[in-house]
């Protein structure tokens, strides 16, 4: 099982009345929820640990799961309310403006951390949930108190204007990327994170801080994956973008779902190096998956048969 751990919200996404006025509707979303939800869709055994409400949200949420066959045994829930994201759109790019306070999200606490994880081959980190305390702190614990055989993949999907103490935050990057086996970065997280430069170089140097494979999206561009032994470069394709809501979350899920369908999803495949052929089909399953959901409105990630990869 894959096991995805951080948040799950509701996006608020702009849409029209029935007199054509200007509105938003709650859609389940949240790059953790997402990323689950992409990948039960592809065919990946897959689990998700948050911090769930059991308000009229979070049943939606709860029901988006059952219905996806995604195993919600280590969730915590609470009666706090759910976080809500409200979403604006320009030219298909999303914006987002978070209603988090004393939610069950972020009152996710270590005392509510799974304590058995028998049958987890991975887990995946990310989202704002990296960003706010106590929650943070919480998927920190669970990601360094990881068995060592547990492959971790993170995601942090920046948001900088939900950052309120940007030192805290990148020192806590630093300590769970120093124990990470894959990172994924956009183009902007990592000039975010590293500073200005050449995306190479800084890909680069990140490995030197603990991961053994970095992978850089640049949407249109495609992704680059960078490892000891070089990079490898798949493209991305051309689709009508309705907006990018999910676009990352769902190539992560393409990726991981793309190394178990290998057989490669393991810390010591990932250490070892993965061959060209394994990481390139991993990559173009990532990259195919996001084109579904990036020509859709919301995240709506596609089913495995819906990808041709």
């Amino acid at each position: 099982m894959i096991l995805c751990c951080g948040e799950a919200l509701i996006d608020m996404l702009p849409r029209k009345t029935e007199d054509g006025a200007a509105g938003f509707a709650p859609y389940p979303g949240g790059a953790v929820f997402n990323t689950a939800l992409a990948l039960a869709r592809l065919g990946a055994e897959t689990g998700l640990f948050t911090g769930l409400s059991r308000d009229l949200f979070g049943q939606r949420l709860e029901n988006v799961l059952r219905l996806n066959a995604v195993n919600s045994d280590r969730i915590a829930r609470s009666d706090r309310p759910t976080t809500l994201a409200f979403v604006t759109l320009t030219d298909g790019q999303a914006e987002y403006a978070f209603y988090d306070e004393n939610t069950a999200g972020r009152l996710l606490a270590q005392a509510d951390l799974p304590q058995d994880l028998t049958g987890v081959e991975a887990l995946f980190f990310g989202g704002i949930s990296l960003a706010v305390e106590p929650c943070a702190d919480a998927y920190e614990a669970l990601c360094l108190r990881a068995p060592e055989a547990q492959l971790i993949m993170i995601d942090p999907n920046i948001r900088p204007d939900f950052i309120a103490d940007a030192e805290r935050y990148r020192a806590r990057l630093a300590r769970m990327l120093a124990v990470a086996d894959v990172v994924k970065l956009s183009d902007e997280d990592l000039i975010w994170l590293e500073g200005d430069g050449d995306l190479a170089s800084l890909a680069r140097g990140l490995l030197d801080k603990g991961p053994k494979l970095v992978l850089i999206t640049e949407g249109r561009d495609g992704v680059t994956a960078y490892s000891a032994s070089g990079a490898v470069q798949v493209p991305a394709q051309a689709v009508e973008v309705v907006d990018t809501v999910g676009a990352g979350d769902t190539f992560n899920a393409g990726f991981l779902a793309g190394l178990s369908e290998a057989g490669m999803l393991t810390k010591a495949a990932i250490a070892k190096g993965l061959d060209k052929a394994v990481l390139t089909t991993a990559l173009s399953l990532g990259v195919a998956a996001a084109a579904v959901t990036v020509s859709r409105a919301g995240a709506n990630p596609p089913q495995r048969e819906d990808v041709a990869i």
